[in-house]
């Protein structure tokens, strides 16, 4: 398919912006090409869309069903007994509403861990999303259950063709506290074998790298290190509580990290140091975490959190501006996952928003990253575009009500249960 997008706004200057096959294929001031569809992109301007770099997306179903509480006690007590009563179903049609919901907001492609892993995959494909998709892997030290998780999660593997090219295969170590040490090593050596991702929750918050340290004498990055599990195939999430041994430990392998800020404060689970990560030279993504601890998976919404937080917390203005917050929302995320997008430029992936410059918060355009960050809302962006596909388009995306109503039906059911 191609689009041709006409006098669009592009770093304050009109272009005309050709894509062919996904790809952008052509940035110039006009452009006559026939082709497939012409967009007109007058009073617009154009960014690329965000990878949300850690999220559990069918926790739309839990929004608001359990707030202000600690970390453990939410997930003992709330999020896993009611997560019990999950069925695939549920979970297709929670990643569904989230995914609407990502394609408002501007995300084009997302990591996330869950339950029901076809479920989730079936939602992206039907959204037309994209997406690095991993199945929970936690056994809570149990041999029977890890072994169940490891045959599981192969069978998942062996069938991952057919998902393509959504979805992008992913192992799911949940945690250091709930996956046990051999489950841990298969995840390593099965990750190498096949050239995989690992996806996991790392030292989000006090209470667990105290635990860590009390059961095995070592830090929890220090312990990962130890087993060999360290290297640019690890996404870790969270990263609150490090000391500068254990971050030089990630920047000496390169592992990829996500910053959760809503979730990190909602939880009070710590505050993530950019500062220190970013002059060790690590690669650092954006994530919204799941709407169960957030609670949306709003990307633009998350950059302003980030943004302020490391303001308030250093007390320095002038830390985490608003051009690094929307880089580490676009390329920044992009780069965990390697993805070629997070910027216009011929060769990219067509990734891309138009956002309407007459809306109310974007008035006016002093400048426009600033204002993205800081005063925008998913309201603000008209035609979200995910490798060369239309998925929004004057701020509808088709098949909404029905997803809504399937999804409220889903709730009910789990409530009563």
């Amino acid at each position: 398919m191609s689009i041709l997008i006409k006098n669009v706004f592009m770093d304050s200057v009109r272009k005309d912006i050709l894509i062919r096959d996904g790809v952008i294929s052509s940035i110039e001031d006009e452009i006559s090409f026939e082709t497939d569809r012409v967009l007109n992109g007058s009073g617009k301007a154009v960014v690329p869309s965000f990878v949300n770099a850690h999220t559990h997306s069918a926790m739309t179903l839990f929004r608001s069903y359990a707030d202000d509480m600690h970390l453990n006690d939410w997930l003992e007590n709330k999020i896993w007994p009611i997560e019990a009563n999950l069925t695939e179903e549920d979970v297709y049609w929670g990643t569904r509403l989230a995914c609407i919901e990502m394609i408002k907001s501007g995300t084009t492609h997302f990591n996330d861990m869950y339950w029901y892993y076809n479920g989730t995959a079936r939602a992206v494909v039907d959204s037309g999303l994209y997406a690095h998709l991993s199945s929970a892997f936690i056994d809570l030290g149990d041999e029977a259950t890890s072994n169940k998780q490891i045959a599981e999660q192969v069978d998942i593997f062996q069938q991952k063709e057919k998902y393509l090219p959504n979805i992008t295969f992913t192992l799911g170590v949940h945690s250091l506290y709930t996956v046990s040490e051999s489950g841990l090593l298969w995840a390593r050596d099965f990750a190498k074998e096949h050239s995989l991702k690992i996806h996991m929750h790392l030292s989000e918050t006090k209470k667990e790298v105290g635990e860590w340290i009390k059961s095995t004498g070592l830090r929890p990055v220090e312990y990962l290190a130890s087993k060999n599990m360290l290297g640019p195939h690890l996404i870790a999430a969270h990263v609150n509580w490090v000391s500068d041994e254990e971050i030089q430990l990630l920047a000496d392998h390169d592992v990829g990290v996500v910053h959760c800020p809503t979730s990190n404060m909602k939880l009070a689970s710590g505050v993530f140091p950019f500062q220190r990560l970013k002059d060790a030279g690590l690669r650092i993504g954006l994530a919204t975490d799941g709407a169960a601890s957030n609670n949306n998976v709003d990307m633009l919404d998350e950059m302003k959190i980030a943004a302020l937080l490391q303001k308030s917390f250093t007390g320095d203005p002038t830390k985490l501006s608003a051009e690094e917050v929307f880089y580490m929302g676009t390329e920044g995320s992009a780069s965990l996952f390697d993805l070629n997008m997070g910027r216009i430029e011929v060769g990219k992936s067509a990734d891309m928003l138009l956002v309407d410059l007459g809306n109310i918060h974007l008035i006016p355009n002093h400048h426009l990253i600033a204002n993205l960050v800081y005063s925008a809302h998913s309201g603000c962006i008209d035609t979200t575009i995910a490798r060369g596909k239309i998925l929004m388009e004057n701020g509808v995306v088709e098949g909404e009500e029905e997803v809504i109503e399937q999804f409220s039906q889903c709730v009910e059911r789990l409530i009563k249960n």
